[in-house]
């Protein structure tokens, strides 16, 4: 799988007694498949709210002493990829905005600009200060800027959670508490997203009403968490409760938990967070990641059997695919590639002869496992084609007879406007070729998708439970002018 902008993290903390910014750091480390950008964590005590974000992984951002500087019972959290705004700590998450306009310049002054790598920012009982993550994307912001322009807000520099954000703040400036700001602001965001919202003494969550972007809600000895998938709470010791529904609102204060259906919910999960996205040991929806991924290499051996010596996965989503399908098969399956784990957003550019190495610093062939062989090589999807293109030519040159590419998912033929960093669709490989043209792209011996019915088996749901966006072109929340940019439905 070439790499994608994935979609961003979030997660939240409530509960007396707990050391909410230390397990907000190892839910981010849980959570950092999901961005690898940007990474944030506000708290609270009930009287200061307190902030520190920074560019980078969640162990380059924060230390020790950056984590006891942030006390409190409640917490949000993020990593971000960015979708929109660019690759700026001030687009950074989590987004402040001032219950008080005497304090809004203060709260987004950047106190170190000539580094600008990171933010620490504190508010007092006072300011009425609200901190937000957001995980995904709103194709269309014209409500919310004509919203906020109404209010004497220029956010002609923001990104679309930093308006998120301010719409919230600016309905509570009018007297209203966080949980009734949240729900009066819902009809301006005209996209998909999860998000969390604190003040000094609460945290709200809401999904769209489609539910594109998943979030779940866990208990911690006595308090709650929430995150965007379920990996993130095994390693915290938190008990999954349940997920989050599309269109609704939790609020979670010293009065405990309650919620409310803001929208009437209209299931639509996002497919390409089983295909790709969430980590194999979450759960979407009741079912297991890694079990949908083993069983999309068993729809595609009933679809197609390979006359091939071995099977080879790329790491690490295709793994339990070509688990699926070597055992439908019968085919022996084999670790042919190898990935180094330890490549990860670095500050220092490579020098020049590795750069153009590309996917080859990344990934190293072995041999003996391909050398004199026909090979299969398993990936989730494609989507460029360009990292496709250079794993058939490295196989081949580790010795391969025959390269025959195999995907876990069908042709990727339009963009994601929900969150996910697809390029334009010019550039998606599959909207401007056949599959023909791209197994000559590939220099692949042949080339095999599975197809969307057999995609859907493998979820074992029912298909109207999902959007498919990005393999049919139907997309269940309105994009609105962003429409015109696709064609082909």
């Amino acid at each position: 799988m070439e790499q994608l902008g994935e979609k961003c993290a979030v997660f939240g903390v409530y509960g007396k007694g707990l050391d909410v910014a230390r397990l907000s750091f190892f839910g981010l480390f849980a959570l950092q498949h999901r961005g690898q950008e940007s990474s944030g964590i506000a708290t609270s005590n009930g009287d200061t709210l307190t902030l520190y974000k920074g560019m980078g992984l969640v162990s380059q951002v924060f230390n020790d002493d950056i984590l006891k500087g942030l006390p409190g019972h409640l917490a949000v959290s993020h990593n971000r990829y960015s979708t929109t705004g660019g690759s700026k700590v001030k687009h950074a998450q989590p987004m402040l905005a001032a219950g008080s306009t005497t304090i809004q310049k203060v709260l987004y002054e950047d106190p170190n600009p000539s580094l600008n790598d990171s933010i620490s920012l504190a508010s007092g009982p006072d300011d009425g200060a609200i901190a937000l993550a957001h995980n995904g994307n709103l194709p269309s912001t014209k409500e919310l800027e004509a919203y906020l322009r109404g209010k004497g807000i220029d956010p002609s520099e923001f990104s679309d959670s930093r308006m998120m954000v301010e719409a919230i703040a600016a309905r509570m400036r009018e007297g209203v508490d966080l949980p009734s700001a949240v729900k009066d602001s819902y009809p301006l965001f005209t996209g998909a997203f999860s998000i969390l919202v604190m003040s000094n003494d609460t945290l709200v969550a809401a999904r769209d009403q489609c539910g594109i972007r998943p979030l779940a809600l866990a208990r911690l000895n006595g308090g709650y968490v929430i995150a965007s998938e379920t990996c993130a709470f095994p390693p915290i010791g938190a008990t999954l409760e349940r997920e989050i529904n599309p269109g609704e609102m939790v609020v979670i204060d010293s009065q405990g938990l309650r919620s409310e259906q803001v929208v009437p919910a209209n299931l639509k999960l996002d497919i390409f967070e089983f295909v790709y996205f969430a980590r194999p040991d979450s759960e979407l929806l009741g079912k297991s990641v890694y079990d949908m991924r083993k069983e999309s290499g068993r729809q595609l051996a009933k679809e197609y059997k390979a006359d091939v010596d071995v099977v080879i996965p790329v790491p690490e989503t295709a793994i339990p695919a070509s688990i699926g399908y070597s055992q439908a098969t019968g085919i022996p399956m084999e670790v042919g590639l190898t990935k180094n784990r330890y490549i990860h957003r670095t500050f220092i550019t490579p020098e020049q002869h590795v750069r153009e190495q590309g996917v080859k610093a990344k990934l190293t062939p072995i041999p003996s496992v391909i050398r004199g062989k026909r090979v299969a090589v398993m990936d989730d999807s494609i989507v460029r084609g360009t990292t496709s293109r250079q794993i058939v030519e490295m196989l081949f040159e580790a010795g391969a007879k025959e390269v025959h590419f195999l995907v876990s998912s069908p042709p990727v033929r339009f963009p994601d406007f929900y969150g996910i960093d697809t390029p334009k669709q010019t550039d998606l490989i599959a909207a401007t070729k056949s599959i023909e043209e791209i197994r000559a792209y590939l220099d692949a011996t042949s080339l095999t998708y599975l197809s969307y019915e057999g995609m859907i088996a493998a979820t074992a749901l029912p298909e109207s439970n999902f959007s498919t966006s990005c393999f049919n072109g139907v997309y269940p929340i309105d994009i609105r002018e962003r429409a015109r940019e696709i064609s082909g439905k």
